[in-house]
């Protein structure tokens, strides 16, 4: 079959929903098929957006291709005859972060107006979709409840799962992901404060402002955590956070609601190594279950203090922990047969 692979990207900013694509398009290959992939810039500015969302719609591939899969918002709405979703999330801040602190518009008259016309543009193009996968069981109860649209749950794999092996257990946690606020690394660096333990943090990626990784920089030297807790944000590459989760002791990942449960506690199972999260975290624990296969605690810093100190004091529970990692991948099936033979059938 040909497969047209449609989304959408910010320019410069690089990361999980950047990798699917590269990713399904290699595998689509890998099992026979063609694929063309089609990036188109999309920026979330609110003076723009609807504009921006009208030259996606007029975009009309109707004699390309068997089918066109389309992923990140608003690619949806491109047209064609076979069109299926791969859904990994809305324009949240119009979603489920409405009215939270990670959303920047005031709940007024104008704004309420303008997130209706999003929706709106978004049920077109939902609606005109054949089949509907998201990549959580959490998207998938937004979908449900903000768009009354039913979809089946379709996991991300790694693209190369074998890089990930458990070499070693040593003492410090790591966590490897954009730098965001919502990411929450500010949590683990205020957490160290309260450790017991000789842990030590490692805090790597690459952000879309200087902002946040300046603020938790100055964490670092306001609570005096120098020989704790290491900073490096700059993009890391597959290689080299494989290396990193190879050796360390457990990997930490604490976004707030996340729409699946990210690239780094995949991951890390596959490396045989626990992962450290929060009850709050949106899709993590559909992969983590807590004390099975990892830490899941409340979002507070003395909470996330103590499952450090847990782990680092207790090599062999992080070592029986991070060993039911590749049986919990089995359980889900969360393999890339799965996902090609989903959109190919």
């Amino acid at each position: 079959m040909k497969f047209i692979i449609a989304t959408s990207y910010v320019p410069f900013i690089r990361g999980g929903a950047t990798l699917i694509v590269d990713w399904l398009k290699s595998k689509f290959e890998e099992f026979g098929h063609q694929a063309e992939v089609i990036r188109l810039p999309f920026v979330d500015s609110k003076d723009s957006m609807m504009e921006q969302m009208m030259s996606y719609r007029l975009l009309n591939l109707s004699e390309y291709g068997d089918c066109l899969i389309a992923l990140r918002p608003p690619a949806y709405l491109i047209q064609h005859p076979n069109k299926r979703l791969w859904f990994i999330h809305h324009f949240r801040v119009f979603y489920d972060l409405w009215q939270t602190e990670y959303c920047p518009f005031e709940d007024n008259l104008e704004n309420r107006s303008f997130r209706d016309r999003i929706m709106e543009a978004d049920r077109v193009g939902l609606l005109e979709s054949k089949n509907i996968f998201t990549n959580s069981q959490i998207v998938q109860q937004r979908l449900l409840k903000f768009n009354q649209i039913d979809s089946k749950v379709l996991y991300p794999p790694v693209f190369n799962p074998e890089i990930y092996r458990s070499e070693d257990y040593q003492p410090f946690i790591a966590c490897v992901c954009r730098m965001e606020y919502h990411k929450r690394q500010h949590l683990l660096v205020e957490a160290m404060r309260y450790t017991r333990s000789n842990a030590k943090l490692l805090l790597a990626g690459a952000s879309s402002s200087d902002q946040y990784p300046r603020t938790l920089k100055l964490k670092v030297l306001q609570y005096g955590l120098s020989q704790k807790v290491e900073i490096q944000d700059r993009w890391i590459s597959e290689e080299e956070k494989s290396q990193i989760f190879n050796r360390c002791r457990a990997v930490a990942y604490l976004p707030f609601d996340e729409d699946s449960y990210g690239y780094p506690s995949l991951e890390a199972q596959h490396a045989s190594k626990p992962v450290l999260s929060t009850w709050d975290s949106g899709g993590v624990p559909e992969l983590i279950v807590d004390r099975r296969n990892g830490r899941l605690v409340d979002a507070d810093p003395k909470s996330i203090a103590m499952a450090i100190d847990e782990l680092i004091e207790d090599r062999a529970l992080a070592e029986r922990m991070g060993s039911e990692g590749p049986r919990r991948i089995a359980e889900l099936d969360i393999t890339w047969n799965r996902v090609i033979n989903s959109f190919a059938s």
